[in-house]
Formats: structure tokens, sequence, C-alpha cells
């Protein structure tokens, strides 16, 4: 485990705080059915330095009366290896219908959807969208977050004039402000200049990891 300097770490919740939260890891709502190891609290962690960012992405999104709506952020190694222990196990397929219901799961590692390492655990990366900043209603972006298929890749096409138009805008906003997407996955991004790209941590998420 590399070394985790709080100094350089904040809870988004209390720097956005403006935004929605929906912590899918924390819950029982994602692709494994249970909450994850390393969650202990329904809370955000990112670097300074990506925060800084998303609320300048966050004040540009109030102009058009929309905010973030956060996902995932940093995730524990612990988390990832949870992640690689389910996927050897071929016969829970609890939440296969919501989350791969067109892909055995055999195939989630070979397709990228499953990793050894993941670049959450470096602090930078964030999964979020966009929604309506009065009703946190997502807009349409032609599948929602953790669904792995084809139709969450970003050059996947066949999708509404909508959901095409906010992947793009979406897409755009966070570019502008120096985050970076991957190709499987139109709402994960990565701060282009993350200041540790060579550490993966493994702290719970909890406010107690910012204890002096």
């Amino acid at each position: 485990m590399d070394f985790f300097d709080s100094n350089e770490f904040v809870i988004l919740n209390d720097i956005l705080t403006d935004a929605f939260y929906d912590i899918r890891y924390y819950s029982d709502y994602n692709f494994i059915g249970k909450r994850i190891p390393g969650y202990l609290e329904e809370i955000a962690i990112v670097s300074r330095a990506a925060a800084i960012r998303l609320k300048m992405i966050n004040q540009e999104l109030k102009k058009y009366n929309l905010c973030l709506k956060i996902f995932d952020a940093y995730r524990p190694t612990m988390a990832v290896q949870a992640f690689l222990e389910w996927s050897k196990d071929l016969d829970d397929i609890k939440m296969k219908d919501v989350f791969y219901p067109n892909l055995d799961k055999s195939k989630l590692i070979p397709r990228g959807y499953i990793s050894k390492k993941s670049s959450h655990s470096r602090g930078s990366t964030v999964d979020l969208t966009i929604c309506n900043r009065d009703t946190g209603k997502e807009l349409d972006m032609g599948g929602y977050f953790d669904l792995f298929s084809d139709s969450s890749h970003i050059s996947y096409h066949n999708l509404s004039c909508d959901a095409k138009n906010n992947r793009l805008f979406l897409q755009n906003i966070m570019k502008k402000y120096g985050f970076l997407p991957i190709e499987e996955e139109w709402w994960h991004f990565t701060l282009d200049e993350e200041p540790f790209p060579d550490s993966y941590f493994n702290i719970f998420i909890s406010r107690s990891s910012f204890k002096k």
C-alpha cells in the first residue's frame, strides 16, 4: 500500500455540496449485489486536485440548471480485489439481469470491465453523470452506470439524438477541465495531471481516515 497523505485528499461531499451522490458500492444496488469491502460510509473521496476541477465543472453546469451526480470516486484496492474474487465465482449471477444482461460473466475480465488494478485507487478518477439541479433526474445517456455492454462505450452510436448529445456534452465539459475518458465506460473520467499516477491506495472510505 502506498502512503496516503490525508492532506492531499478531500471528502468530495464537503467540497462539492451542490451535487447529487449515489455511492453505489456502499449500497447493495451494484453488479455484485452487496456492499463492497472498504466502503464504510456513503461519501466520496478524491484528490484535492480533482475536487477543485470538479467544483469548476459543477459551477459551469449551474448555468444550465444542471449539476454532477457522483457514483464513485476513490476506490480502495481491497474493493478491486473483491471484484476480482467475485468474477471467479461463475455461479454468482445475482445481478446479471441488470448489469450484464447480454454478457457471460466469464467475459467481464477479458472485455476489460473488471481488472486487477483500477485508476480509481489512485484517487483522481470519478464515475459520474449529469442531472437536473432541481429534481436530480439524470440526463438521458442511453444507458446507466455500470452497465457492462457495448452500449456503454463512448464510441457507440445506436442511440437517440438526445442521448448522443448528452454524452457529447458530458465528454466535452469533462475534457475542458482536464478529465480524460476511457472507451468502455461513458461515465468514467481520470484527471489528466493526476497527482499520484503510480500509487494505489487501500484506506477505508470513511471520515475516520482523515483523523490526525
